[in-house]
């Protein structure tokens, strides 16, 4: 239920608030009729969410010093406050359709609730939920990987062919059903990315760029590059390139 503020509770109500729960800010007037007609879509929005999004209004005739505060021109004035700043914001009487998706983007959405949790079972579930997802594919496929299931690895990433990681995790059950990279991929399993890269590297100049062997040679490319993608950041991540160029001719 939306909260009635003033001044002298907008610090406590909204800023205080806001940085625990996202708190958004109706500025109307009793006299407004675009604001009458915005009021119930805010209030679904907010009931809709179960205590996620709070919903504060504030009246600009008795609230003066506040609608100067924020540069209120025109009404109804919607801003959302998130740890104390304002993160978004719209003027006028937007469809419903439009105050649920400000509304959304206040807060995690379902997938990325189960995305951040990170187990098997609710990675699948994200997965079913938004198939687009390349994130929460290849999380996916890794989940499975470590428990040794190679080719539900490779279902959760075929839908991505243009991920680096996805391609990452595809190349190597090849590789890995084909018998190349066995003692990379046991580096793989236990954090040694240096002895993996390395190893996938040394495997290249066994597979030359014709006939089958440059088939292998392709998975071995994608597998590195999908092993360097999972850590981009990694300051080794140019050398690590570098050597795979090389390697390549």
């Amino acid at each position: 239920m939306a909260v009635d503020v003033t001044e002298a509770t907008f610090d406590r109500d909204v800023i205080e608030v806001s940085k625990e729960t996202p708190v958004v800010v109706d500025f109307w007037a009793e006299w407004c009729g675009p604001c009458r007609q915005l009021s119930p879509a805010l209030e679904a929005a907010e009931a809709s969410r179960g205590g996620r999004v709070l919903l504060a209004k504030i009246d600009v005739d008795s609230s003066q010093g506040l609608a100067q505060r924020y540069g209120i021109q025109g009404i109804p004035a919607v801003k959302a406050f998130k740890d104390g700043e304002i993160v978004n914001e719209f003027v006028g009487a937007l469809p419903r359709q439009q105050v649920e998706a400000f509304f959304d983007s206040l807060v995690p959405s379902k997938v990325d609730e189960l995305f951040a949790k990170g187990d098997e079972l609710s990675l699948r579930e994200a997965a079913e939920l938004d198939p687009r997802r390349a994130d929460v594919a290849v999380a996916l496929g890794r989940a499975r990987l470590e428990r040794g299931a190679e080719d539900e690895a490779l279902e959760a990433v075929q839908g991505h062919p243009g991920d680096f990681n996805a391609q990452g995790i595809a190349a190597r059950v090849h590789l890995a059903k084909s018998g190349v990279g066995k003692e990379a991929f046991e580096a793989l399993n236990r954090g040694d990315r240096d002895a993996a890269i390395d190893s996938l590297i040394s495997e290249i100049s066994n597979h030359p760029g014709n006939g089958d062997g440059g088939s292998t040679r392709d998975l071995l490319r994608q597998a590195i590059v999908g092993v360097i993608s999972e850590d981009p950041s990694d300051p080794k991540a140019r050398e690590y390139r570098g050597k795979l160029a090389s390697a390549l001719g």
